[in-house]
């Protein structure tokens, strides 16, 4: 979950920093623009008051130029010469008919066309030029142009106009987004450790409940849940979740309970009634039908009273785990099996490793071998072999028990290991139906498990899964 929820909170935060950053930059740009813009304008007016006292024009007749009137044009022209020398902006002051008052270069000509010419326009309307379009700092040609009227008497007599490069500028805009930049990606690494610990702090309850719902799956029933770190919600839950675990070991410990009490307290009066048959069996005729049946069905309940015991117990009993020498233990359950399959006929084998270590509770696998290798004798005909394998897979060992019996069909192999639950071609041999749901609890308790699948051609091959690794 964790690496689902925090990809989703990186993306929204680093949407919501981009939304905050963008039009800061865009802000950036569009300051530093209309600083140059403002001090461009302010330059034009000095340059219109200068010029709003020229009044003949350089190509008039030297008769009506007095000796002030050339002294005031020289000093525009050498104020627009030093302003272009020092700062490389172009300037000029240009009449209504677009003819040069004085110009910096002298060759400046007047704009035609764009940005300038609009400028120019508004200007011999009598309007300061507006703002120009924004120069970004990848714009390596933008200019700013501005155009200011001079005005004499009330009207617009000559345009002041300014072409600015933007190098400066850009750069400028460039380095403060460069700082946005770096502030944004400041703000995302914090916003990626405070994710992480949200969602460590949000899902530490979440995984702390998934690890006691497994324990709990797997026979831990003791397992519970510290409800004191997360949300409120989630603490709540992890409350909800004990209570509900204590009810249901609590519920569990009265059905072993019962079930440990009725299989013993039965035991004693089906002795009894057991005893009674055979005194009755004394005054009736040998191999009487009635007597040999009721006397079958009586060891037969009993049988099955023990095995509800035995379940009862296993169910109980927390697991002794220790390092086991899983091979080692099952080659000697066969040794100890072997005398009863030599007796029927079958051909019982052990294959595998001499030497494999599995963490198991050795009295538990013990009885759940036995329990495995009964069942496989029972069902395979005279002559037919029983292998017992056992093999390592990493963290697990396998250890395979593989008969050449009759087998059961896809929907047996799904309620194999129900309690008293029995294949209906298999009626007329012996069993209560319990055994491998005694072996499956002796396995869980432990961490083990236990699998049934299909041995080709015909057969049941049984293998029982043990770790490795240290619970």
């Amino acid at each position: 979950m964790r690496t689902r929820l925090l990809p989703l909170l990186i993306v929204l935060m680093a949407g919501v920093l981009l939304a905050l950053g963008v039009p800061l930059a865009v802000i950036t740009a569009g300051v530093e623009q209309q600083r140059v813009v403002v001090d461009r304008i302010d330059d034009a007016a000095r340059f219109a008051s200068l010029a709003q006292f020229v009044t003949a024009r350089p190509d008039a007749d030297a008769r009506h130029q007095t000796p002030e009137e050339d002294e005031r044009r020289a000093t525009l022209r050498t104020e627009l010469a030093q302003y272009y020398g020092l700062y490389g902006i172009r300037a000029g002051v240009f009449y209504r008919d677009r003819t040069p008052m004085a110009a910096a270069p002298a060759d400046l000509p007047v704009p035609q066309d764009g940005e300038a010419a609009r400028a120019f326009s508004e200007a011999l309307a009598g309007r300061r030029s507006h703002d120009p379009h924004q120069v970004w700092p990848w714009d390596e040609n933008g200019r700013i142009p501005v155009a200011s009227p001079v005005i004499r008497d009330g009207d617009v007599v000559a345009v002041v106009m300014t072409d600015s490069p933007t190098g400066q500028m850009r750069s400028r805009v460039l380095r403060g987004w460069l700082l946005i930049a770096a502030g944004e990606c400041a703000a995302m690494l914090v916003a990626v450790a405070a994710a992480i610990r949200l969602t460590g702090w949000v899902l530490r309850p979440v995984r702390v409940l998934d690890t006691a719902s497994h324990d709990i799956a797997t026979g831990r029933m003791n397992a519970r849940v510290a409800a004191t770190a997360g949300p409120p919600e989630l603490r709540r839950l992890a409350r909800s979740f004990n209570e509900m675990a204590d009810h249901v070991e609590e519920v569990l410990e009265q059905q072993r309970a019962f079930v440990a009490d009725a299989s013993h307290q039965l035991r004693n009066p089906l002795s009894a009634l057991l005893l009674r048959i055979e005194l009755l069996a004394l005054e009736l005729p040998d191999g009487n039908a009635e007597i040999a049946s009721v006397r079958t069905e009586g060891k037969r309940l009993a049988r099955v009273l023990d095995d509800l015991l035995d379940l009862a117990l296993a169910e109980h009993t927390a697991a002794d785990l220790q390092l086991t020498d899983v091979a080692a233990l099952a080659a000697e359950r066969v040794g100890s099996w072997r005398p009863l399959a030599d007796d029927k006929g079958v051909v019982l084998t052990y294959e595998g490793q001499s030497a494999v270590t599995g963490w198991a509770d050795p009295v538990a696998l013990s009885s759940a071998l036995d329990a495995v290798i009964d069942n496989a004798l029972k069902f395979t005909p005279k002559g037919r072999p029983v292998t017992v394998g056992v093999a390592p897979d990493g963290e697990r060992v396998h250890i395979t028990v593989a008969d050449r019996g009759p087998g059961l069909t896809d929907d047996e192999l799904s309620r194999v290991g129900d309690r008293f639950w029995r294949s209906g071609r298999h009626q007329n041999v012996s069993g209560s139906g319990l055994g491998l749901s005694i072996t499956r609890a002796l396995l869980a308790a432990g961490g083990a498990t236990i699998a049934y699948a299909p041995h080709p051609p015909h057969g049941l091959k049984v293998t029982v899964t043990v770790p490795r690794t240290a619970p």
